[in-house]
């Protein structure tokens, strides 16, 4: 009897460079803003659900030092999204709300999307966090498509 052959992968075509540096930009776009969403995010969480957001809750819940806190909020303050009060905390402003609601958005919709096609709750969640950052305008309503016919 004649032994079937393996099957063998065809490499992909390589797209061409403008295609290569486009979705290159794109992803060291996405890697800029991915910190700051994080954090406006988690800012707005801890102030909705215990009133304030410290600097100490801020560096617990992301699992770094508070200097490194310290350096990001200078940042997100020199780009309108926080404000610091001495004494009192940290503040989004109308942007950083605005940032936050659409990276909270995004989130729910890719994490129930996983959970739709069977990913574990926790894994769901994970994933989520960090997809998206990544994932486009037209992939993000693909999925709200989905889930709407789900």
């Amino acid at each position: 009897m004649p032994r079937s052959k393996k099957s063998q992968a065809v490499p992909a075509a390589l797209v061409d460079a403008e295609t290569h540096v486009e979705g290159f930009r794109q992803v060291r776009h996405n890697r800029r803003t991915e910190l700051a969403e994080d954090y406006v995010e988690l800012i707005a969480d801890l102030i909705d659900h215990g009133g304030e957001a410290r600097q100490v809750d801020i560096a617990q819940r992301l699992g770094v030092a508070q200097p490194t806190v310290a350096k990001m909020l200078k940042r997100l303050v020199a780009d309108g999204l926080v404000q610091q009060k001495p004494y009192r905390g940290v503040f989004l402003t109308a942007s950083g709300r605005e940032l936050a609601t659409a990276s909270r958005e995004r989130h729910q919709v890719v994490e129930s999307f996983l959970l739709v096609l069977g990913v574990s709750a926790e894994t769901a969640r994970v994933d989520a966090e960090g997809i998206e950052h990544h994932v486009s305008v037209e992939t993000l309503e693909a999925f709200r498509r989905h889930l709407t016919r789900s």
